[in-house]
């Protein structure tokens, strides 16, 4: 079920940033990569995990919020392939990783599923526009 409520949010999202005008400001979606990339910090906070779990998911947020400021700086290109590169991570990268007390059990399925359709809508719109 996270998968297919990962894909309506996703779409809609996207939808939305273009109906809107949002994404026509070319920070909206770096700034939403920095929000994706920190959220597992925040289940690593809430889970009380230990300070080695907290430190990897600072690196990895960090990482994240990188290709976040070099795609607002440089190329859009960058952030909708930090988004679903987050959601690759997300599914083959994260469990192995790291143990993160905090994080749901659905959350690696929608997020993973989530940031592959917001960092594909983005591509989509980038190509279209010409960019």
């Amino acid at each position: 079920m996270e998968y297919l409520v990962a894909v309506i949010l996703g779409l809609a999202v996207v939808g939305f940033a273009a109906t809107s005008g949002f994404d026509g400001d070319r920070a909206f979606y770096p700034t939403a990569l920095i929000v994706i990339a920190s959220y597992y910090v925040l289940f690593a906070s809430m889970g009380a995990a230990s300070h080695p779990t907290l430190a990897i998911e600072i690196a990895v947020a960090l990482v994240f919020s990188v290709f976040a400021v070099l795609g607002f700086k440089k190329s859009m290109w960058l952030t909708a392939a930090g988004i679903a590169g987050h959601g690759f991570f997300d599914f083959f990268v994260h469990h192995a990783l790291v143990t993160n007390p905090g994080m749901p059990v659905w959350w690696p399925g929608f997020c993973g599923t989530i940031d592959i359709v917001i960092g594909g809508g983005l591509a989509v719109c980038i190509w279209r526009k010409g960019n």
